[in-house]
């Protein structure tokens, strides 16, 4: 069943986290994921959420994308996204 890894970022260093933009696309490809967004404009259409910008990349399933979390070669990337931005993320089954 597909899984989807939702992600709100705030980015608070933009160099610091130009790195993580672009190499992190690579590794997501590895464990079978895709960018589905990738910021772009929004529109909040009901209740209190004010995202900054989002990403959604669809996995085969959730395993790929705690696989891609714990990938070693995305550790390094992890702490440069955490010392350049907030973010709220959640992996998702979606429907079968």
């Amino acid at each position: 069943m597909p899984a989807y890894w939702i992600v709100d970022v705030k980015v608070t260093d933009a160099a610091r986290f130009a790195p993580y933009r672009s190499q992190v696309p690579a590794i997501i490809a590895r464990h079978g994921g895709e960018y589905l967004v990738a910021g772009g404009s929004h529109d909040v259409t009901e209740g209190p959420w004010q995202p900054t910008l989002l990403v959604v990349c669809r996995f085969p399933d959730r395993a790929a994308i705690h696989a891609f979390l714990c990938d070693p070669d995305y550790a390094a990337l992890k702490i440069l996204r955490t010392q350049s931005a907030e973010t709220s993320a959640v992996a998702v089954d979606g429907i079968a």
